[in-house]
């Protein structure tokens, strides 16, 4: 069974940075792109990220992360990691990590996310 496990939230101030970190497990972490989704308050699911497979590591970025996010996977661990600076209170939301790309990642089963808050 997919598991996703996602750390790193917090407490943070605007203009301030955070690392999330998401482990993965149950499928073959190394033939799998990976996505990191958000979740603000009262809003549905925002594509945030998604980085291609160990082969190819292709990055993608929603517009309003470009040259604030750095998505990263480290594939010994099985882990894809999320660095988030230059926080804003738009940045706000319970993130969370999918298998899969862009256009067809899925969240885990058994969901939880990290919660990041900035304040302003």
């Amino acid at each position: 069974q997919v598991q996703l496990v996602e750390s790193g939230g917090g407490l943070v101030q605007s203009g301030g940075s955070v690392r999330l970190s998401c482990a993965a497990s149950g499928f073959n972490f190394n033939l799998s792109a990976m996505t990191w989704v958000r979740q603000a308050p009262g809003k549905g699911l925002e594509w945030v990220s998604s980085i291609g497979t160990s082969y190819f590591r292709d990055k993608l970025y929603i517009d309003s992360a470009k040259d604030r996010f750095t998505i990263s996977r480290d594939d010994a661990k099985q882990t894809v990691d999320l660095q988030l600076t230059s926080l804003g209170p738009e940045d706000t939301a319970l993130y969370l990590c999918a298998k899969g790309g862009r256009s067809n990642y899925a969240l885990a089963p058994h969901r939880r996310g990290t919660q990041v808050t900035v304040s302003s």
